[in-house]
């Protein structure tokens, strides 16, 4: 499903979900993804998640664009449920500010939600609410943009999270 930028107010939020996840695994990393530097289709270890998310959740409506985000899945019930499928929690805090990020920017479009990351090879979920991180939230917002205007990359910080990342080689080769 993807709804049409025409229907939106005027001050709908441009910075996209995986930005906001790339601020909290790596600033080096978010630049380069905004400068439309991609190596994740190199990478075995996207491809693990990405074939993941294809073979998880039979049934639901998958990939879903509104505006500058693309959720996971959504679930329609009393509570709109949005769902963001992660293969394991090494990345925790990236994942719960990307699903707090959609719920801000649903927020912004008038639709109330909660988030769900679901962890299929842990066999667990985990709930988000937006209620008192709005603040934490436009920091996050901030930062990214103020990342993504930077006229070079910030320097890179060695940490065990670079060995599986895409990036490896531009950083540190």
């Amino acid at each position: 499903m993807v709804i049409k930028m025409e229907t939106y107010p005027e001050n709908v939020l441009l910075i996209r979900g995986t930005e906001i996840n790339y601020l909290f695994i790596c600033p080096t990393k978010l630049w380069y993804f905004s400068k439309g530097i991609t190596m994740e289709q190199e990478s075995e270890y996207v491809d693990l998640g990405k074939f993941l998310h294809e073979r998880s959740y039979f049934g639901e409506e998958k990939e879903v664009q509104i505006g500058s985000i693309k959720i996971d899945f959504i679930k329609r019930g009393n509570t709109i449920e949005v769902h963001e499928v992660k293969k394991g929690k090494s990345m925790e805090k990236a994942h719960e500010m990307q699903a707090l990020y959609y719920l801000y920017y649903l927020k912004v479009l008038g639709i109330r939600a909660k988030a769900i990351l679901n962890y299929p090879k842990l066999r667990e979920t985990k709930e988000i609410i937006l209620d008192g991180h709005e603040e934490e939230v436009e920091e996050a917002i901030n930062e990214a943009e103020r990342i993504k205007s930077l006229s070079a990359p910030p320097s890179p910080v060695k940490s065990r999270k670079c060995k599986k990342c895409a990036y490896y080689d531009l950083c540190w080769v």
